[in-house]
């Protein structure tokens, strides 16, 4: 499995924006479809957005599409979540995660990363 390593959360007025990243371990990481997901207390874990192994395919929940924009740079083992126009209800812990296919890392990721708090303050 890959060891994924989030960084970038913080607080941030509403409007504001943040940018997360995801540093991956292991020479295979340009093989594994990435993602993001988040999570608040009491509530399920949510997915937030995705992205292929040669970065074709992206899908995003309907709640961010527009204001958060997912990428990777292969060479650097590293995938991001740039999110903009941030709202009080972003407000969560974000997980990256990993999985050897698109499908999988949106339904049920195998590799999850610690997570990193994002407080966004009306």
């Amino acid at each position: 499995q890959v060891q994924l390593v989030e960084s970038g959360g913080g607080l941030v007025q509403a409007g504001g924006s943040l940018r997360l990243s995801c540093a991956a371990s292991g020479r295979t990481f340009s093989s594994y479809a990435m993602g993001w997901f988040r999570q608040v207390p009491g509530k399920e874990r949510e997915f937030v957005a995705a992205i292929s192994s040669g970065g074709r395919s992206i899908s995003y929940t309907d709640s961010v599409k527009g204001r958060f924009t997912i990428s990777r740079v292969n060479a650097k083992n590293t995938v991001y979540l740039q999110m903009n126009s941030l709202k009080p209800e972003d407000t969560a812990v974000y997980y990256c995660a990993a999985d050897m296919t698109f499908r999988t890392v949106v339904n049920g990721p195998s590799s999850w990363g610690q997570g990193t708090q994002v407080t966004v303050s009306s």
